[in-house]
């Protein structure tokens, strides 16, 4: 593949295949806990394929991820969450991201596309910041993307509701993603 600058203006913008390196990017997750604080995890095994185009607007992504790797630093948290109570892994054991359309928006990009979760699809977009293209020390080509999402968890069918006794529910139901990505392109 011949690496030819787009003509957007994103310096050092190159058209090609570009995979997520695992060892410097992350997929994690936030979501309030017992009203009062917020849990962090993160989920470690997932395979990221971004497509940049000629025209840039023409460009997509997509994510599987493995939701058996989710790690929130808990083991038995995490094993709770793998259950039928949350993620049902046995019977849905990924999560997937196809993007359908990216857009300038006022303050940068977004890329519209579906979520399927738990065995539903629905329409979710991600707020993107292009971080940067450029070469590495070992002659590779990288880029940098940043993504936000924030999804409910009951629109997916993950409707656990643990009440408090002062009011409100163990786990909240909004869900915020981020996305770090550094990508390598592949020749």
């Amino acid at each position: 593949m011949t690496l030819v600058p787009a003509t957007v203006e994103i310096p050092g913008y190159l058209v090609g295949t570009w995979k997520a390196d695992p060892v410097h990017s992350e997929i994690a997750f936030t979501v309030r806990h017992l009203m009062i604080s917020k849990t962090r995890g993160r989920f470690t095994s997932y395979d990221v394929t971004i497509v940049t185009s000629e025209d840039l607007l023409g460009s997509s992504v997509a994510a599987t991820i493995d939701l058996a790797s989710i790690d929130t630093g808990h083991e038995m948290r995490d094993n709770h969450l793998r259950s039928a109570d949350y993620l049902e892994i046995e019977k849905y054991p990924t999560m997937s991201y196809r993007s359908t359309g990216i857009r300038q928006t006022g303050d940068g990009w977004a890329s519209d596309g579906e979520l399927t979760l738990h065995g539903v699809t629905r329409q979710v977009p991600l707020a993107v910041e292009v971080n940067g293209f450029g070469p590495d020390q070992w002659g590779a080509q990288r880029a940098g993307f940043s993504a936000t999402a924030e999804i409910n968890r009951r629109d997916f069918g993950i409707d656990i509701s643990t009440p408090m006794e002062a009011g409100g529910v163990v786990v909240g139901d909004k869900v915020s993603i981020s996305l770090e990505i550094q990508a390598v392109l592949q020749k």
